[in-house]
């Protein structure tokens, strides 16, 4: 009886190491790539490695789409939430008069004429719409990390599953993909299918009321600049970890 015992419990334990053995090769769902260039580093499927001289990774997809070629959400430049109309009426850091009209910005101001001077000319993380959709790290990218794409690779007017926009394709030979989305202003949405525009984070200083975009069609890209009301796609970066 002595020795039953002993037998069973030597079968039990076995069979517990058994359990914990499978439970955590059953956990193991990492799914990152390895990326040389990171040392190692695990890249998530969501962000792409173009090997910038920054470091910055880019989100394969932009803000709220589920695929590279889907448009996504919009957003006025300040704000981190979707809405229905995009005008200065219903812009978060600004008063408006009796027309609906910009009548003084309350946030991110640099001219005395505009209202009361805050000198701040690049969007906080708590005015960051990548940083609230996609948490701490993530973030809009400013005008000099959106000069640092075009410098860095080679872009070509071209689709995905249907749909127009630019492909920009890197030396280790990694690219994205962003959609001609256009942008969402008071008449609705415009340009989409024509013209790709993309929020910086950064202010355009000398007419604060707006702010710098990255702007591309089929014959040209470069930075220009959009009122802060108006409703442009977003497409995040953040730093290698």
């Amino acid at each position: 009886m002595k020795l039953t015992r002993i037998v069973l419990m030597v079968f039990a334990a076995m069979m517990f190491v058994g359990v914990l053995s499978c439970g955590k090769d059953d956990n193991n769902t990492d799914t990152g790539d390895i990326n040389s260039d990171n040392q190692g580093e695990e890249v998530s499927d969501d962000w792409v490695d173009l090997g910038l001289p920054s470091g910055l990774l880019w989100a394969k997809c932009n803000l709220g789409a589920s695929a590279p070629e889907v448009y996504g959400d919009r957003y006025s430049w300040g704000e981190t939430t979707t809405k229905e109309t995009y005008d200065w009426s219903h812009y978060r850091y600004c008063t408006v008069d009796d027309e609906g009209e910009l009548k003084s910005l309350t946030k991110y101001n640099t001219r005395s004429s505009y209202g009361t001077v805050d000198s701040l000319t690049t969007l906080e993380a708590t005015d960051d719409a990548a940083t609230a959709v996609l948490g701490s790290g993530a973030r809009i990218p400013t005008k000099e990390e959106w000069q640092e794409l075009m410098d860095n690779t080679t872009a070509e007017w071209t689709t995905m599953n249907d749909v127009s926009g630019r492909k920009f394709t890197a030396t280790n030979g990694n690219s994205i993909f962003l959609p001609a989305a256009g942008r969402r202003g008071s008449a609705g949405l415009e340009y989409a299918g024509d013209d790709g525009m993309y929020w910086s984070a950064s202010l355009l200083e000398n007419k604060p009321s707006r702010a710098w975009r990255f702007f591309f069609n089929a014959d040209d890209q470069n930075m220009s600049n959009c009122r802060r009301g108006n409703g442009p796609a977003v497409r995040a970066v953040r730093p290698a970890r």
